[in-house]
């Protein structure tokens, strides 16, 4: 009996983790973006819209941390709330001046993310793809190298 679990277990686990590792899909370029390259790594979600006043704001701030953050394996990545998908995301992503990833498909459901009612919201996701963080509102690269440096050290 113990042996048939554990061989029902090991096989619900690989099947769980077949799922990860799953591309994300194409970038506000179209260019696809790899498992390898976000999973692993700290990950600043920020979803964002064009009709968003603080998103507009803190766009500066998450293109000096991504730039910032690029030799030390931080990503940040970019969704955009009303699912804008090929030229009108590439567009939207050039008119705010975005500089970081911008994923076409939302990544949600991959981190259990709820939908979120208010805008900026991004959350702070570890190497190990687990959520850390919600933050709501305008972030700094301050604020944000703060959070994730607490984050990685609790």
């Amino acid at each position: 009996m113990a042996r048939r679990l554990a061989a029902v277990l090991a096989i619900t686990a690989s099947l769980l983790l077949g799922g990860c590792g799953a591309d994300y899909g194409v970038d506000q370029n179209g260019k696809m973006v790899k498992a390898e390259q976000i999973d692993g790594h700290w990950v600043v979600l920020n979803y964002w819209a064009e009709w968003c006043g603080p998103c507009r704001t803190e766009i500066p701030e998450l293109n000096a941390a991504a730039k910032q953050w690029a030799s030390e394996g931080i990503k940040v990545v970019g969704v955009n709330f009303d699912g804008l998908q090929g030229q009108d995301l590439k567009q939207a992503a050039e008119t705010l001046g975005i500089a970081f990833t911008v994923l076409a498909q939302d990544p949600a459901e991959r981190y259990d993310l709820p939908r979120s009612e208010a805008l900026p919201v991004t959350y702070i996701i570890d190497d190990k793809g687990k959520v850390r963080e919600q933050l709501m509102g305008e972030q700094t690269l301050e604020g944000l190298q703060a959070k994730i440096k607490a984050l990685k050290g609790a």
